[in-house]
């Protein structure tokens, strides 16, 4: 069968990877043409556009790149078309994907959903449109499945694909990075996350000069980039492909919201999650999401086991108190460790999320051709 799959950033790259690997054991003369980046071209996939060409954050500068959008769009449509494959297959990346699932069902495509776009948060009305658009929907959070059902939409549980990932990457041989405690700071994987939130979080790296401060550099951009921060500080270093490598060995984290904080958390390490929006995307979002929390680890547990330093909080002075605790106070340590504990076990529960997914989608397609 041929597939086209659609995925818009680093961890859509990773977990779509991971599916390419699972469907081409089960469908041996698979032939796979994607969106998305180097991870999934290794495992197998034709790669049409690299997601770090179509990285863009919030509201602000999704207007402000709008024409690049629906240029990106319309090439989409025309490739889709030329390649006329079995099934279209969405990882996350909501803004653009679902806006192509409405036009892939108008021509007749099938469409397939894998890693549900986050409409509990926001913009809850649109399980109306994923309802008419997507075939089928297979959701990686324990909760989401029992979501979806309030609209009266079955989907499909599978796991959570970090989980393999994590437990793999446990097993192999770590590259020492100091023979000092460490601390990483994960900052994010685009420009403009990085240079609201990097500089704050070096400023943190003053208070503990016992430590080696490590930023986990993103893929794509050059290390001259990040020159520019490090240089002033002796305690910082940057490292380039060991963002798991790093966590494997640091004491503690300060991450950026998004998937790095269920990466950190699954590595058990204790985390500050860091969040910093041009105000224009932050003001408008406060407006519309609806949730308690910013971090996949609250928002899973649905309590405040990590920090959240939200916008005008996000200071060095409160990132180092708040640091500080998490190092030295054991009571609060052992919590997070005991609730790390627990947020594995919820997410191990559907067992090897890429294997099921790929089983599912198969599946799915041979029952309809």
């Amino acid at each position: 069968m041929k597939y086209y799959i659609i995925a818009g950033e680093a961890s859509g790259d990773l977990h779509g990877s991971n599916l390419i690997k699972e469907l081409l054991k089960l469908d041996h003369d698979a032939q796979i043409r994607a969106w998305g980046g180097e991870k999934m071209q290794l495992a197998g996939a034709t790669l049409v556009k690299d997601y770090k060409d179509l990285a863009f954050m919030g509201f602000a500068e999704v207007i402000k790149n709008l024409p690049v959008i629906l240029k990106n769009l319309k090439f989409c449509k025309e490739d889709i078309v030329k390649y006329k494959p079995d099934a279209l297959i969405l990882i996350d990346y909501p803004g653009f994907n679902l806006r192509i699932a409405k036009w892939a069902k108008t021509v007749g495509l099938k469409v397939i959903y894998y890693i549900s776009p986050q409409v509990w948060a926001w913009k809850e009305s649109r399980v109306k449109e994923i309802k008419k658009n997507i075939d089928k929907m297979l959701v990686i959070l324990p909760f989401e499945k029992e979501f979806y059902a309030r609209w009266n939409f079955e989907v499909e549980y599978v796991g959570h694909p970090l989980v393999e990932v994590i437990e793999e990457q446990k097993l192999k041989d770590i590259q020492r990075l100091s023979e000092r405690p460490i601390i990483a700071l994960l900052p994010g994987s685009r420009k403009q996350e990085i240079r609201r939130k990097l500089p704050v979080m070096l400023e943190t790296a003053k208070y503990f000069p016992g430590y080696d401060f490590f930023v986990a550099k993103a893929p794509g951009l050059p290390d001259e980039y990040y020159e520019t921060y490090l240089s002033c500080y002796e305690n910082v270093k940057g490292v380039s492909n060991l963002t798991y490598n790093l966590l494997r060995q640091s004491k503690a984290a300060l991450v950026t919201s998004g998937t790095a904080t269920l990466e950190t958390a699954l590595f058990e390490v204790p985390e500050v999650v860091c969040y910093k929006a041009n105000q224009l995307s932050y003001q408008i979002g406060k407006r519309l999401i609806r949730i308690k929390y910013i971090s996949l680890v609250n928002l899973i547990m649905d309590k405040l086991v990590v920090k959240e330093l939200i916008q005008e909080q996000f200071t060095s002075k409160n990132l180092a108190v708040e640091l500080k605790a998490i190092l030295n106070d054991q009571t609060k340590s052992l919590r997070i460790h005991e609730d790390y504990k627990a947020l594995k076990e919820l997410l191990s529960k559907g067992g090897n999320a890429s294997a099921n997914a790929a089983k599912s989608i198969v599946g799915y397609l041979r029952t309809k051709s």
